[in-house]
């Protein structure tokens, strides 16, 4: 009986040190913001992909767990969305920008695209937070989400980046809004936002003939944390943070109102904000 209460320790002991040998260069990673996007390790589609599976006593698991470690924890990162491997599904994936800690995001494959932002109707994100929690992020990377208003700029820096606003109107219809050029700025410029030229289905509401209406060329704002051109404060007025002017055409992080110039005012049902290089002819 005692023999066979060691045995069975021992076994317990080794399968326990083949747990910690695997996730070792998982956690390695310092992956940023894996808590702030309430993000799990085995959801994250680009740290498993490559796992072998082990045969019926394990022993091929065993003698490659040293060489698969050390794949992994070497492996080079994307950068973004774009460089996960073609015909890769849509989920959640560890990125590393250019001079960054890993961090967790949601990558759209129909595209490519990098998913900066998502949000619903009947969402349960406030999005009233202050410019520090805009800065690197809040949400739940399953659902509703800001990726950080520092990472969207240490992303756009990279290469030359096009935009994609999806929302869907108060029908649940999708509508487009593409512009071929997108950037951010530093936090010292106020994290401003720069766009090119307009084309799709959702109409131009970003850049808009009014002064006091536009977003584009417009620094970020937050409740504690007023860039925008109006006399008060137009996040504590209206909500959430956002590249507000005097105020607003376009309002997507805000709880139960979302706006999109003419097409849904107040009304829409979600949004989604992706971002992907631009393609050029």
């Amino acid at each position: 009986m005692c023999l066979l209460s060691t045995a069975a320790h021992h076994s317990n002991l080794l399968f326990f040190t083949l747990v910690l040998a695997l996730l070792a260069p998982l956690l390695a990673l310092e992956i940023e913001n894996l808590k702030r996007l309430k993000a799990n390790l085995d959801e994250i589609v680009n740290l498993h992909s490559d796992e072998l599976h082990p045969d019926e006593d394990g022993e091929n698991e065993r003698q490659s767990r040293a060489s698969n470690s050390q794949q992994t924890a070497n492996r080079r990162l994307p950068r973004d969305c774009s460089e996960v491997s073609a015909g890769s599904p849509s989920g959640i994936y560890v990125i590393q920008p250019t001079g960054l800690h890993p961090i967790v995001v949601y990558c759209d494959m129909d595209g490519g695209w990098t998913v900066i932002q998502r949000n619903r109707q009947s969402t349960e994100i406030t999005w009233t937070e202050s410019w520090s929690t805009y800065k690197y992020g809040f949400g739940n990377v399953r659902t509703d989400y800001w990726l950080g208003t520092e990472y969207i700029h240490q992303i756009s820096r990279q290469k030359v980046y096009q935009v994609r606003f999806v929302i869907r109107d108060a029908a649940n219809n999708a509508r487009f809004a593409d512009y071929n050029l997108f950037s951010v700025e530093t936090e010292s410029q106020g994290y401003r936002l720069r766009l090119g030229t307009y084309s799709g289905s959702a109409g131009d509401a970003m850049a808009s003939n009014s002064a006091s209406t536009t977003h584009d060329n417009m620094k970020f704002s937050t409740n504690d944390q007023d860039h925008d051109t109006y006399s008060g404060n137009c996040a504590s007025r209206f909500g959430g943070g956002w590249w507000y002017s005097a105020c607003y055409s376009v309002r997507l992080n805000v709880r139960g109102g979302i706006t999109w110039g003419s097409l849904c005012n107040g009304n829409c049902k979600a949004s989604a904000i992706l971002i992907k290089p631009a393609s050029y002819c």
